[in-house]
């Protein structure tokens, strides 16, 4: 089993306005620039990046945290699921997002772990940014 990847990113936006960013299709979409359908219901199938990211949503807490059984299309079909937890809290001046997700494959375990900041952390911070009212 891999090591667990762990990532902390802060923002100057709500934990609130952070978990919408992930959760509502549309903002997901339009913050990460790629096609993502996202279910609100325990249970409820997520697809991200166009197909690229798959899962279920295993915990639901509106506004404070997201529990995901997660794979990519890197992912062997005898490989188990990645479990991702997104834990959102507020901060001054902003809201904090602490990012684990473990069970990764070693061979996509660098591709997993650089893609993190690439694909969300710099894009919510652009998309943010131009987005006053997110």
């Amino acid at each position: 089993m891999t090591k667990a990847i762990q990532q902390t990113a802060t923002f100057r936006a709500s934990p609130e306005v952070l978990y919408e960013l992930y959760m509502n299709s549309k903002k997901h979409s339009a913050a990460t620039g790629a096609p993502a359908r996202l279910s609100r219901k325990v249970g409820g199938r997520f697809t991200a990046h166009g197909g690229a990211l798959n899962g279920r949503n295993l915990l639901l807490v509106p506004g404070k945290m997201i529990v995901q059984s997660w794979r990519s299309t890197m992912f062997k079909k005898g490989d188990p699921d990645s479990i991702l937890v997104l834990r959102f809290t507020k901060k001054p001046g902003g809201a904090r997002v602490d990012m684990v997700h473990s069970n990764v494959p070693a061979y996509d375990h660098a591709g997993v772990r650089n893609g993190w900041p690439h694909y969300y952390w710099q894009r919510w911070a652009a998309y943010l940014k131009k987005n006053k009212n997110a």
